[in-house]
Formats: structure tokens, sequence, C-alpha cells
């Protein structure tokens, strides 16, 4: 008599894999936003590489006589683009030419420097871009932000760091009002923030270019010239490092605002009201949520954030007074910022670095390599080209749409067998 086997239990029954669900992971990932601001970026220096190889004269020279000596035209082609992608990096994270470490790491704080008032831009518009709002208003926020710190802190002067603490938070009100506007606008009348944003950029920077003009308003004593006077010493942000290094406190608040927006768009009731508006306002509006209200504050929020870009500028950056002209291009430059970080905190921090190196390395390798500055910024405008079209990116990589099955091939119908 034979032993049957017995049959299995319910814990010996082994569920079947599905290798599908691992190819579908790999798909989303490889057709993701964070792949795609990658490439962008791979796409942007690799047209930057061939904007340098063709203006470089020893590349057009060797070329002339390509078909004799094709390794003469490789070579100078790999001189020209290498050494000056070497003093990109050596400009903007470290400079081995340096006697020492501490010497040899300046460019990295120069890097930081120039990244803090992207970070905080490109933070404030972020937070309008996911709830729905195109804020473009960077220039005016910015220079709202940083008039209002000037002015405060040199007509409230006050020890050290009661002053500078005053200034900053004059700044982030001036910031919010100035964002509040435009929220009040769009939620009161409908009125196009895009249309709102852009005018009141033209109304802000001739106002205070008149108030630099207007002595007792924001013109130093005793001079003609359009400019205000130098905060005091006392509200200053000191330097994070030293002296020796040009990165302040105001990195240190970036580091804090990008916690800020992570945890208010996470953590937070307001911050799920702003995504629930963001994604479908009509939706968030029958679920009960103050869309108009949202726009008001999401504003605010935005501009407060975009304000601190201009209390870096005044109270940070500059060494003396400041003029009409002090928000430096950042308030658009941000944009640009916002965009390559998906409106995401980390991203946007991340995105605020790349650039700041791009600018930080950009005039090392023009002084180094006689390259134009202007390549740079052909580099930053491919990647927002990119950035803004994924398709593209996704049609020359070949990369999968997120969320979208493989093509199956269809199965040949099986003959049926005659009786």
């Amino acid at each position: 008599m034979t032993a049957t086997a017995a049959a299995p239990g319910p814990a010996q029954v082994e569920m079947p894999k599905d290798p599908s669900r691992g190819r579908q992971i790999i798909r989303d990932i490889l057709g993701g936003s964070v792949v795609i601001s990658i490439l962008a970026v791979v796409v942007g220096l690799v047209v930057g590489a061939i904007l340098i190889a063709v203006t470089d004269p020893g590349v057009q020279a060797a070329s002339g006589y390509f078909f004799d000596r094709p390794g003469a035209t490789f070579a100078a082609l790999g001189d020209s683009v290498g050494g000056a992608y070497s003093s990109l990096f050596q400009g903007a994270i470290y400079d081995f030419g340096r006697p020492d470490f501490l010497s040899g790491i300046a460019p990295l704080m120069n890097t930081l420097d120039l990244a803090t008032p992207l970070i905080l831009g490109g933070l404030g518009l972020a937070l309008g871009f996911r709830i729905g709002l195109f804020n473009i208003g960077g220039q005016g926020q910015t220079l709202v932000g940083g008039a209002v710190a000037g002015w405060v802190a040199w007509s409230f002067p006050l020890p050290f760091p009661w002053g500078l603490i005053l200034s900053i938070v004059a700044g982030i009100v001036g910031g919010a009002v100035a964002g509040g506007v435009v929220g009040l606008l769009k939620a009161r009348t409908g009125a196009s923030e895009v249309i709102v944003t852009i005018m009141l950029n033209y109304i802000v920077f001739y106002f205070i270019s008149l108030l630099l003009r207007t002595p007792g308003a924001l013109q130093a004593a005793g001079t003609i010239n359009p400019k205000s006077p130098s905060p005091p010493d006392s509200a200053r942000v000191p330097d994070l490092f030293g002296a020796q290094f040009s990165v302040t406190w105001m990195f240190v608040i970036a580091i804090a605002a990008t916690v800020f927006f992570w945890w208010l768009m996470s953590r937070s009731s307001l911050g799920f009201k702003f995504r629930a508006v963001g994604e479908n306002p009509a939706a968030a509006r029958t679920a009960g949520i103050g869309v108009d209200s949202m726009y008001i504050w999401g504003m605010v929020l935005s501009g407060a954030l975009v304000g601190l870009v201009g209390v870096n500028q005044v109270l940070a950056f500059t060494v003396g007074g400041f003029g009409s002209g002090f928000d430096a291009g950042i308030g658009f430059n941000a944009i640009t910022v916002a965009l390559l970080g998906r409106s995401r905190p980390l991203g946007v921090f991340l995105a605020g670095l790349l650039f700041g190196a791009l600018n930080s390395g950009g005039y090392v390798m023009q002084a180094a390599n006689d390259i134009p500055i202007d390549i740079v910024l052909v580099v930053q405008s491919i990647v927002v080209l990119f950035i803004a079209a994924p398709p593209l990116v996704r049609v020359l990589f070949g990369l999968p749409r997120p969320g979208t099955a493989p093509r199956r091939r269809a199965k040949a119908p099986k003959a049926v067998e005659a009786e």
C-alpha cells in the first residue's frame, strides 16, 4: 500500500508573482518628472557643449583639415568643452588651484550665496503654482519686500539682533501685502493674476524709482543720486562661516523656508485645501472649501516668501544703499527654478543650487576660457524648454508615459483542429 502525498495547506500555497507590476513601476519611474528634469539638464549641458565647440577658434581651425587629421579636431573638441566645463566646476564647487581646502571651497560658498535668493523666490512662486495661480510678480514682490525691510532698518535702528529681526519681519510683511493684493483682485473680481502681476511689476519698479529720487522718502540724505541710505550694521545679515566666505545666514533661512513649504503642503489642513484648489477649483468649491479665500491666503504666503528675496538683496547682498534694480532679475529667474523643481520643496531647493552653480561657475568659465557668458543663459533656457515640454523629452529618449501599460503583442489565433 503506497502512501499518497498530502495536499498542501493554506500556508504552503505560494501566490504567483506578477512580473508586470515590477515593469510598471520601472515605467512610471522612467517617465516621471524626476527623470524628465534630469534629462532636461543633460540636454541643456549637451547643447551648451555644442555651442562652446562651435564658437571656439581652436575647433574652427582644426575642423578645416578634419579629413586629413581628424584626431586633431577631436582633441580640440575635448580641450574646448572639457576645459570649459572644468572651469565651470572649479568656479562653482571646488577650485583645485587654491593652496588650501578653505580657499578651495570658496566657489561652493559663492554658489550657496547665489542660490539663496533663487531658492526663496522659487518657493514663493511654486506655492502659487500649486494653488493654480501663475504668479509672475516676483520682481514687484521682491522690490516691495526689500524696500520695506531697508526703510525699517535705517528708520528704526535697534541693537543686534532685534534690528535685523524687525527688518526681516517687515520685508516678509511687505512681500505678503504685495502678493495679497493680487490674490484679492483674483478672488473678488476674477482678474487674471498673470496680467495683474505683470502690471504691478511695472508700478512697483517706477514707484520705488520715484521714492529713491524723493528726499525724505527712500533717498539718502545729502545726495541727488537715486540711492537709499545704507542699513546699519545691527540690521545686517551676518556671515554664516565668517567674512572669508560670501554665504550668509539667509541660506539657513532658505533651508527653513523649504522645510516650512513641505510642512505646509504635506502636513497642514491649509496645504490640503491649497492642493485641492490647485487640482480642481470646482470640485474644491463643491466640497465646501472657500476657493476665493484660498487664492487670497495663497498669494499672501507666496508674496511673503518672495519678500525674503528682497531682504536678502538689501540686508545681505548690497554693501551700501540700494537702487531701483536691486532685484537683479531674480524674480523672473525664480520662475525657472520653480518650473525645474516641479513646484516641490526639495526639487526647488536642488534647482536653486543648480542655477546658483551655473551662475557662479559661468563667470569663471568666461574668464578662463574666453567663452561668452550667454552660453550659460542658453543652457538655462534649454532646460526650461524641455521642462515645459515633457512629451518632447519622452519622444527624444524613448521614455514611456507614467501610468500607461506596455503594449502587448497580439497573439495569433490557434488553428482549429478538424475532427
